[in-house]
């Protein structure tokens, strides 16, 4: 089929069909929906602005890459969604979209002179020989990321306008020192705490279960002990490093001709810096050249003659807008001064700084120039075996036979779960998620086509036996399951333990006392305080949160791991005035910060409110490829 598609695009049939599209666009324009007149493929409308799909899954997709790289792994698009990520990313972009609309209402919004500007700030958009703004690298790389100019420009236009609504919120707000007070109090409030600890000997072990205690057992958590649905497969797949070994030798002709096409983009031309200074005529110019000569700086002695001077720092020859004044310029010496006769008039030129260029060489980067034959050369060798095996595939040949005739290898691979795991639980190696996609969507002995994975890479898969999600025998998980039942035996016996201990201390006992009755140790703390507590590793943080949610002699249990804890509080003490009213001041930018942020997430609600957002969250998901969400009970719907 993929081979087919490259045949049939490369064809006169194909040329001859798409001009017929595009003149009958021409002609008769596109409809909006033929059925009812209308079609929109808005996520979400907010008053003028709509948030199309495209927009959508380019901003899901950024944000799940930033998530990504916060979380130090790949964060796989199911994990993502099953955790909600999808929703708040619809719910925040809503947000920026309706606050983006009201402030459009309102005019404040920025010239587009200020948009330009900003745009122009950006390296990505210039030409890295000449130096200047490059429009045609401007329009590309947007089409490379998804956007247009016009949408590109108005997110900047938002993103303006959203500094300036901050910025005019943040000026000279600072929150009243009392609140840093309050919050200094709150953190460096002193404890003292008592706890007895109770670990799994505290109470008798318990005695072996029986198997029907197990069987019953099983049933309590059948959900978690099923097993998942398994599939044995056969994999052929199409790569680079397979058809063409990272090491392996290429022609030294193409590396050749690749390095005479990229000399230029990689070697550094001369740059120069320059003084330019327009003069109106020869005796003008006369008296500028003596003055810069002195070594005066080129704004002063401008603007003694009325004139503005233009300056290039570490500019080559390419950057200079008149064409003559840059060969000139680019001839003298390094603190040569002349008058030069250029395209746009006549102008004196003072050459500050000459820094020399570099011609690189083929041997400097041929490592890279060798690379980049290689990859090409890798993919032109894939292209050729695709389409052998896609012909062969199309016209009824099996997998297995197909990938003979391409001269692939097949790859079985044992029984897997969607999730990547053997029947051992442990991860298969190497296995692309993509092809675990494509397996579960197959049926029993169902063969895909070829599938792009990305990095010019290509497989093909086979489902040659499923295995049914099914329960365990007893006998195969009995000594796990016996370990398991033990474990909650004992949690609850410690819970009950606890509870017990902690009724008598409350009643009045000591802490001290109804330990020592249970053979437990008590643990002393003292002068703990919420910044410093995290930093003792022997408490758990269900035990310090227990704590310090407590009031002066309240007593609390906590379970930490296989242990139960029964403290008490002790004492409570404010902390000492000096460092407290230190810490007030240290923190008063900060909460500062927050509550600006708390205002601007008011503005976002407000906006949302004023302008009447309405979000598509079906089409939403059916822009991550996802199926509609018809909720779950305990969870909501799709967002309306």
């Amino acid at each position: 089929m993929l081979a087919a598609f490259r045949r049939f695009a490369k064809s006169w049939v194909a040329a001859l069909l798409m001009g017929v599209l595009i003149m009958a666009f021409a002609v008769w324009g596109i409809r909006r929906d033929v059925f009812t007149g209308h079609f929109s493929d808005a996520v979400i409308t907010a008053g003028s602005r709509t948030v199309n799909s495209a927009d959508f899954k380019r901003e899901f997709d950024r944000d799940l890459g930033q998530l990504s790289q916060q979380m130090g792994q790949e964060v796989p698009l199911k994990v993502a969604v099953d955790n909600g990520f999808d929703r708040e990313v619809l719910d925040d972009l809503a947000n920026k979209t309706a606050l983006a609309e009201l402030l459009r209402r309102i005019g404040l919004q920025p010239s587009d002179k200020l948009v330009a500007q900003q745009i122009q700030k950006i390296p990505a958009f210039f030409d890295p020989v000449s130096g200047r703004f490059d429009k045609q690298a401007y329009q590309q790389r947007l089409a490379d990321n998804g956007f247009t100019p016009a949408a590109f420009e108005q997110t900047i236009k938002d993103e303006l306008s959203e500094q300036q609504l901050v910025v005019g919120i943040a000026g000279g707000l600072v929150v009243p020192r009392a609140y840093t007070a309050m919050a200094a109090v709150y953190g460096l409030e002193d404890r003292d705490v008592s706890l007895m600890v109770l670990g799994p000997n505290a109470v008798p072990a318990p005695k072996p279960p029986t198997d029907a205690q197990l069987t019953s057992f099983m049933k309590e958590n059948a959900q978690a002990l099923m097993r998942p649905e398994f599939r044995a497969l056969s994999l052929v797949t199409f790569s680079p490093d397979q058809v063409l070994p990272p090491n392996s030798p290429v022609d030294p002709k193409q590396v050749q001709k690749q390095f005479d096409f990229e000399k230029d983009s990689l070697s550094k031309p001369e740059t120069r810096s320059i003084d330019e200074i327009p003069a109106k005529d020869q005796a003008t110019a006369t008296q500028i050249a003596a003055q810069l000569q002195k070594g005066e700086s080129a704004a002063a002695v401008a603007k003694a003659f009325g004139v503005e001077p233009i300056t290039y720092q570490d500019k080559p020859q390419s950057a200079v807008t008149d064409q003559k004044i840059g060969q000139a310029a680019f001839q003298m010496k390094e603190g040569q001064t002349a008058a030069v006769q250029g395209d746009l008039g006549l102008a004196v030129v003072r050459v500050d700084k000459v820094t020399p260029g570099h011609q690189v060489t083929l041997d400097e980067v041929r490592p890279k120039i060798e690379a980049e034959v290689r990859k090409r050369d890798a993919a032109n060798k894939i292209d050729q075996l695709t389409e052998v095996y896609d012909d062969a595939h199309s016209k009824g040949a099996t997998l297995a036979e197909a990938a003979k005739k391409a001269g692939v290898p097949v790859v079985s691979i044992p029984p897997v779960a969607k999730q990547g795991v053997d029947q051992q639980g442990k991860p298969v190696a190497g296995l692309d998620p993509k092809v675990l996609d494509a397996a579960f969507s197959l049926p029993a002995g169902g063969e895909s086509e070829l599938i792009d994975a990305g990095n010019g890479v290509y497989f093909a898969v086979r489902v040659d036996k499923i295995i049914p999600p099914a329960m365990p025998s007893l006998a195969e998980i009995k000594p796990e399951l016996i370990r398991a039942w033990m474990a909650r035996d004992v949690a609850g016996r410690l819970k009950a333990k606890a509870d017990e201990l902690s009724a008598r201390v409350k009643k009045g006992e000591k802490l001290q006392t109804v330990a020592a009755s249970a053979g437990a140790k008590v643990l002393t703390l003292t002068d703990l305080n919420r910044q410093t507590a995290g930093q003792n590793q022997q408490i758990p943080p269900e035990v310090l949160g227990q704590a310090f949610a407590a009031k002066a002699g309240d007593v609390f249990t906590a379970q930490a791991g296989q242990v139960y804890v029964v403290g008490q509080v002790t004492a409570v003490r404010v902390g000492d005035p000096a460092v407290l009213a230190r810490a007030a001041d240290e923190t008063r930018g900060q909460m500062s910060m927050a509550y600006i942020r708390e205002m601007q997430a008011g503005a976002e609600a407000t906006a949302r409110q004023e302008v009447k957002v309405k979000i598509d969250a079906a089409r939403a998901r059916a822009a991550l490829g996802l199926e509609p969400d018809t909720g779950k009970p305990g969870q909501p719907g799709p967002a309306q």
